[in-house]
């Protein structure tokens, strides 16, 4: 009898594992509603593996950046600045955070997605894997110390380059955007 409360217990734990983590609104803590985004681009297997573990894959995944760099200079940097800066909108590129949760990927993806107090609206007119995207690329121009970089994994601060904007480092555009596999 044991044995067999055992099994079915163990046979849980995937469907526990895959389960999509709960999302909330940066100001008024209330669930996101994620279905307000377009439905194309929020089946890739990067979104996937972020709604199920709120880590983004495309981070420090170069061949992603570049699109990455096009999304954030079409959609924010108006207000955020061409390198994340600041202008309107608070900077982006060190390690103080408007919002302290947003040093997450979990936390800086629900302050895009459903906006932020003042004038950040939601951005539900970009695809989930845009915003990945975006948020790659916003944690590619990060210039503070790097033990605050904490959506870094340990073996991508050991070779995390802090961005310099005097000094860019070229990035391949050669189209390929492929998330590591797990």
């Amino acid at each position: 009898m044991n044995g067999a409360l055992i099994a079915a217990a163990l046979s849980l734990i995937p469907a526990v594992a895959m389960a999509e983590l709960t999302f909330y609104n940066t100001v008024t803590g209330e669930p996101l509603d994620l279905s307000h985004s377009p439905k194309e681009g929020s089946d890739t297997p990067a979104v996937k593996q972020f709604l199920e573990t709120g880590v983004n894959p495309y981070i420090e995944v170069k061949g992603c950046l570049p699109s990455g760099q096009k999304l954030f200079l079409e959609a924010c940097s108006g207000c955020h600045g061409q390198v994340a800066e600041g202008k309107i909108g608070p900077g982006l590129n060190d390690n103080y955070w408007t919002y302290p949760k947003n040093a997450t990927d979990k936390g800086m993806f629900e302050t895009v997605y459903a906006g932020a107090r003042s004038q950040m609206g939601p951005h539900w007119d970009l695809q989930l894997n845009e915003i990945l995207l975006i948020m790659a690329w916003v944690r590619h121009l990060y210039h503070g110390p790097i033990q605050d970089a904490v959506w870094l994994t340990p073996e991508q601060q050991k070779v995390f380059v802090n961005y310099d904007p005097d000094h860019p480092v070229t990035l391949p555009d050669d189209g390929i955007c492929e998330i590591p596999a797990k």
